[in-house]
């Protein structure tokens, strides 16, 4: 976006370096929330930057030809999925966006490189040690076997999101820090020929401890979002077992849910 110090004005400043709002005003979908999307995604793909002004909301209607109700309506919608705030005696500003992942059998890496968030990769951990009765239960091995643990801290656009905790039999690939953290975990599987065919996890919540808010940059007792999963390959073997910590204040699980026949 231009770099005026008013992000609003890159609404209909030129197109080098600048935002452009198509509203389709011949579309059944309103107006407010055609903005409201397009917004979104400027935050998604960090466009429009955390602490990046709005400008008000006279102007913004005025730029885009829009009444101020309309634009009003828009600005709430993102004021209350928390993708903006309004400060008094700023305006309206660009908060940390945040990630809404599908449950799938996926990478988090791969999801947040497919929605443009910027996925950086901080290696903390990757050696074998033996495997504790948890992780062995997970893997199907005998306790004591020799397994792989990965410890990765997860960012998007430079800030933490995540740290991520995997176990993996010892013998199933090679694992170098360069490697993971320029890429995702199961695109290295992919490519060692490994077929991730089904997994069985769960998500839950709890406060954060003391080491992982001062690694992810929330205050000690802030909310976190867990997840742990165990993957299985197109044979039915065990291939990883993983035991998650996301921000909540930036993280969040989308479901999809069907009605009973």
């Amino acid at each position: 976006m231009a770099k005026t110090g008013d992000p609003a004005r890159a609404v209909t400043a030129p197109a080098t370096g600048t935002m452009d709002f198509a509203l389709d005003r011949s579309s059944p979908v309103p107006l407010y929330y055609q903005l409201a999307q397009q917004l979104e995604a400027a935050i998604g793909h960090g466009v429009l930057a955390p602490g990046n002004l709005l400008g008000n909301e006279v102007d913004l209607s005025v730029r885009l030809g829009l009444s101020r109700p309309t634009v009003r309506q828009a600005i709430q919608s993102l004021v209350d999925k928390g993708l903006l705030v309004r400060r008094r005696g700023v305006g309206t500003q660009v908060v940390h966006s945040q990630v809404r992942r599908p449950l799938e059998l996926s990478s988090l890496y791969d999801d947040l490189e497919a929605a443009g968030q910027g996925p950086g990769t901080r290696v903390v951990r990757n050696e074998r040690v033996p495997a504790g009765a948890e992780v062995a239960t997970a893997l199907g091995l005998a306790e004591g076997t020799e397994v792989t643990v990965l410890e990765r801290l997860r960012l998007t656009h430079g800030r933490p999101v995540a740290m991520l905790c995997n176990y993996l039999p010892a013998d199933l690939l090679e694992l170098d820090d360069a490697r993971l953290e320029s890429t995702g975990l199961y695109r290295m599987m992919r490519a060692s020929g490994i077929t991730l065919h089904s997994a069985r996890q769960t998500v839950g919540a709890r406060i954060a401890r003391p080491e992982e808010a001062e690694r992810l940059g929330e205050q000690e007792g802030a909310a976190l979002l867990t997840m742990q999963r165990t993957a299985y390959d197109d044979t039915g073997r065990a291939v990883e077992y993983g035991t998650h910590v996301y921000r909540a204040s930036r993280y969040a699980f989308d479901f999809q849910l069907l009605a009973r026949s």
